[in-house]
């Protein structure tokens, strides 16, 4: 069974200095940035728009992996519902978000992939 894939919803990298990345990101690089949030006070999540495929910074997710693919998918429930029926290593359950929920499953070889559907616009 497999599940609806929309499109990339973001790639992200742990960064552990936000104002030395966004130099790199912003200066080096001269990516813009899309999305700020401080999700707690010091702790950030920043987006870049990279032909339209989200770029994702944050110091604020303890424990991520080196850099990490999220998919959006049609359906998330649905789609942990397939991996735990293929048997598919779940790495988290479902978190809510105010504009997203996120999950994530493991590959063949523990590479972490996250599954992320955005909340209708109210």
């Amino acid at each position: 069974m497999s599940i609806q894939v929309k499109e990339v919803a973001f790639v992200f990298h742990p960064v552990t200095d936000v104002a030395r990345a966004r130099q790199f990101y912003e200066g080096f690089l001269g990516l813009k940035t899309a999305i700020q949030v401080e999700i707690a006070p010091g702790q950030w999540w920043i987006e870049f728009n990279v032909a339209g495929v989200a770029l994702a910074i944050s110091n604020a997710v303890p424990g991520a992996p080196a850099s990490s693919l999220t998919l959006e998918v049609a359906d998330l429930d649905g789609a942990l519902a397939a991996a735990r029926t293929a048997g598919v290593p779940i790495a988290f359950d479902a978190m809510e978000f105010p504009p997203c929920r996120l999950s994530a499953v493991k590959d063949p070889d523990g590479n972490q992939i996250g599954l992320h559907q955005r909340k209708a616009a109210s």
